[in-house]
């Protein structure tokens, strides 16, 4: 799930000024140095500073003089307070499980059958249906395509779903409630959920991250009362960490989280004051431009292109008096020898003791001139056009060599290509870029994470170079020079179907369709139960998400018993049912229909028109989580379809709508923004909408994720689409890369703190700190579970075996005594999912629970069955 921006409460939303040192307090008094004044030896007297009652961060830490992360600062003499956000942001998201409880009688096969009628390893007197089922390793895949099959031309990936409006019956509104504050008309769709949203919500005073660097709108705050764009980079000592979980093995701690609002430094212009205003424009999915203009309507401006991974912070001074500023002080300031041809090079140390580069090019040929008039300023000549470039030097001399090679240029946007060949998939950055041109004109240099590194391929992996810088939850991200990246996912599941699936088996056996008769006789007489059910009942809610994880867990009670149980007449008394449920949604008449956004251009609930609440639908009308309530709808269309190929003909343009609001994969396609929740930088989705946080974007449920890569891939399958197939085995690829990076921690993780790694799953990540909990509550089950949930095909390929077996025998495993949360004593549904999760590791553990004889049907949550959690482990 999503967070949803700043609370209007300012009363719940508690912010500390924290004490560090070296960075000056926002609100305190400045001595400010006259030209010529050492900076070192500056003093002032902090501001007032009031404790808030009660905080979930640690209020106070100060950093003594000498200490080994700020060597030969001046501790006693300077310190400043930098923020740090202290509450769960929880605006517009509502505080619930993300599954209803329905209940379900519970069965017991003797009392359904004799036992005569029953294969005779089944026990009727023990706590187990069957305690050793025969179960059948045969695994083959029955499907459309043959087993193991692959695609075996190319085909390209970005091929539009559709480019029709959607059908009459969605209605149409233009009045959604979030402004577009400051947007720059555009042809083309807005993006909603992508890493600049903060510069057009809310107050606008919010970050941006680009990785590794952050920019903000100075909006007269700091030392330095600057109206221009800071830009701050954080490194691993300025981190803050929360509380040790003692039960947890090695007492991880509970959250790390990065300052905010350290403007190292400023780029500004001495036009700029409180009328100054920030635009935007050519918003697309990995870029997008920020405007500063002295007032409305004015030709001069700085622009800020703002892309993913831009090596250098670019300003583009159109017709104004540049001003450099730092609220963290100059300590010195130097022009640079040895600068580029046709580029003015500054070397800056600020009083941090951190080493900054200025690379300055004009138009025109005119040197900016840029002096030091205070500590906080360096002021240039008046109607400068032209762009200055900052980045941060951790490297010396080396890194200067390598900064200096790729001065002068800047990347402006970014297109991606993708296609796939057999069980191969490659996907391409190419950016575009602006600033110098002709024959000797510099390639980009561009920060890659982690993940980019590993899958690097062919000459991309010899452009990296040593140099390095932090990224706030992403490791350490690695500079290469390049316009274009080539990356690689060698190992696609292109076999994997609607059956459960086991990636570490050989390619063409790793779905399971065949199970023992004991097996199949357990699943059949718990479906017996579970089909009678009232679907639509269920179905109808008033939430999408809920709607959907009902409608999903009946298509694959239906598919279980279709296909892995040989009862197709059963299930089809099932599939009637579910076809009347999804109708409901198909024709648009559920409790909140559907409209079309005509203002951000989305498909979205009309729940939060209807009452006034954005958290309504987990904050589904303000584009919260869209990936994740389709992604139900979707696969159980795909399942319908693959057992009654007719239905398409009257459901398909309304399941494609749902694809294209959430993942469309085409420029071309004008009624949806191009690929509004996944990233393909960060390689994962960011489920926050349209609302500001002082973290940006973040996401909760990882599993949710795969979920609809997996969901697109499997209704590409069943409705011919290549593309849209190959794209969700990219996207799975990818994912699975991700979110053993990112997501899921198994020992020795080298992206996040080792004082957090030992949480094994990230609860919340957000570009700007890491907290192991939920929107919903802080028990464990919780915080792992929601990356677990729905347990599907899709499970084996992105939860590595290797990760469950940590994550279990040290959290969940009831043989352990030194669990802390064995699964044995969970309540509700949650123990459902952690049994099923167990499934990928020791499925005999988990068939044994699921086919107890005093089963408790409430341990099933209400996205699930335990005729497929049945199916699953046998």
């Amino acid at each position: 799930m999503a967070s949803n921006g700043l609370t209007s409460d300012p009363s719940s939303q508690v912010r500390y000024l924290f004490l560090m040192p070296m960075l000056i307090a926002v609100q305190s008094p400045l001595a400010l140095a006259l030209p010529g004044r050492n900076a070192n030896e500056i003093t002032f007297t902090t501001g007032p500073f009031n404790r808030p009652s009660s905080t979930q961060y640690p209020p106070i830490t100060t950093v003594q003089q000498g200490s080994p992360a700020f060597s030969g600062v001046r501790a006693d003499k300077v310190k400043i307070r930098n923020i740090i956000n202290t509450t769960l942001e929880t605006d517009g998201r509502p505080s619930i499980q993300p599954f209803p409880t329905p209940s379900v009688p519970p069965v017991t096969i003797a009392t359904v059958l004799p036992v005569a009628a029953a294969p005779s390893n089944i026990s009727t007197g023990s706590s187990m249906l069957v305690t050793s089922p025969k179960i059948n390793s045969t695994r083959q895949y029955l499907g459309r395509r043959a087993v193991g099959q692959a695609m075996t031309d190319q085909t390209e990936v970005f091929r539009p779903v559709a480019t029709t409006p959607p059908p009459r019956h969605i209605p149409f509104r233009g009045d959604h409630p979030a402004p577009r504050l400051n947007i720059v008309p555009q042809g083309s769709p807005l993006s909603t959920n992508k890493f600049y949203a903060n510069f057009f919500l809310g107050s606008q005073g919010q970050g941006v991250w680009t990785h590794p660097y952050s920019l903000t709108w100075s909006k007269g705050t700091g030392n330095a009362r600057s109206w221009g764009m800071a830009v701050s980079h954080i490194d691993p000592t300025q981190r803050v960490f929360g509380p040790r979980v003692d039960d947890i093995p090695g007492s991880p701690a509970r959250y790390y989280i990065n300052p905010v609002a350290i403007q190292s430094i400023i780029i500004s212009a001495a036009e700029f004051g409180n009328s100054t205003i920030l635009t935007t424009d050519s918003l697309q999915a990995f870029s997008a431009n920020a405007n500063l203009l002295p007032k409305a309507g004015s030709s001069s401006k700085i622009t800020f292109p703002l892309v993913q991974g831009m090596g250098l912070v670019t300003g583009v001074y159109t017709d104004l008096q540049p001003v450099i500023q730092s609220s963290v002080f100059f300590r010195s300031v130097s022009f640079g020898a040895r600068s580029p041809a046709g580029i003015f090079k500054y070397q800056i140390t600020l009083e941090d003791n951190k080493s900054w580069l200025l690379y300055a090019t004009p138009r025109n040929g005119q040197d900016p001139q840029l002096s030091l008039v205070s500590n906080t300023e360096l002021r240039g000549v008046m109607n400068w056009y032209g762009i200055i470039q900052v980045a941060k030097n951790p490297a010396g001399s080396s890194g200067e060599y390598i900064y200096d090679t790729a001065a002068g240029v800047y990347p402006t946007a970014m297109d991606l290509t993708a296609s796939t060949f057999s069980q191969s998939g490659t996907y391409e950055f190419r950016w575009r870029k602006a600033g110098l041109t002709g024959a000797s004109e510099p390639q980009l240099l561009m920060f890659a994470l982690p993940h980019h590194v590993e899958s690097f391929g062919g000459p991309t992996s010899f452009s990296t170079t040593p140099l390095r810088l932090q990224t706030t939850t992403k490791g350490i991200a690695t500079a290469v020079v390049a316009d274009t990246w080539t990356l690689v996912e060698a190992n696609l599941p292109v076999d994997m179907g609607f059956a459960p699936w086991n990636g570490s088996l050989p390619q063409g056996s790793r779905s399971t369709t065949q199970l023992s008769p004991t097996a199949v006789y357990i699943i059949n007489k718990v479906a017996e139960s579970e089909m009678k059910q009232n679907m639509g009942k269920q179905t109808d809610l008033d939430s999408m998400y809920f709607s959907g994880k009902a409608l999903s867990k009946f298509a694959a009670l239906v598919y279980a018993v279709h296909h892995l149980c040989d009862e197709p007449d059963f299930a089809r008394l099932g599939l009637s049912q579910l076809k009347v449920a999804f109708a409901k949604f198909s024709a648009n008449q559920q409790q909140y229909p559907l409209v079309y956004d005509t203002a951000w251009k989305g498909l979205v609930s009309s729940g939060a028109y209807i009452t006034g609440d954005a958290g309504q639908d987990f904050g589904n009308t303000y584009y919260n989580d869209h990936h994740f309530h389709y992604a139900y709808f979707i696969h159980a269309a795909a399942i319908i379809a693959h057992l009654d190929p007719q239905w398409l003909q009257s459901n398909k343009e309304w399941v494609d709508l749902l694809v294209r609001d959430a993942a469309n994969p085409s420029p071309s396609d004008q009624y949806f923004p191009f690929s509004r929740a996944f990233d393909w930088y960060h390689g994962h989705s960011w489920a926050k909408g349209l609302f500001e946080s002082a973290d940006s974007k973040d996401e909760e449920s990882s599993s949710e994720d795969a979920f609809f890569a997996y969901a697109i891939k499997m209704w590409g399958r069943v409705t011919g689409d290549r593309s849209m197939e190959a794209r969700g085995n990219l996207m799975l690829s990818v994912l699975a890369r991700t979110l053993r990076n990112y997501f899921l921690m198994q020992d020795g993780n080298r992206n996040h703190p080792a004082e957090f790694v030992g949480n094994k799953v990230t609860g919340i990540l957000f570009e700007n700190k890491v907290d192991a909990t939920t929107y919903f509550g802080t028990n464990r089950e919780y915080i792992h579970g929601v990356h677990m949930l729905p347990l599907l095909p899709y499970s084996s390929l992105t939860r590595p075996a290797a990760f469950v077996n940590q994550e279990w025998s040290r959290i969940f495993d009831p043989s352990n005594p030194a669990a802390p949360n064995p699964a044995s004593a969970v309540q509700g549904g949650w123990k459902g999912i952690l049994y099923a999760n167990l499934a990928l590791i020791d499925p005999r553990k988990s068939w044994d629970f699921f086919a107890r004889e005093d089963f408790d049907p409430s341990w099933i949550d209400g996205g699930a069955s335990r005729t497929w959690y049945l199916a699953w482990a046998a």
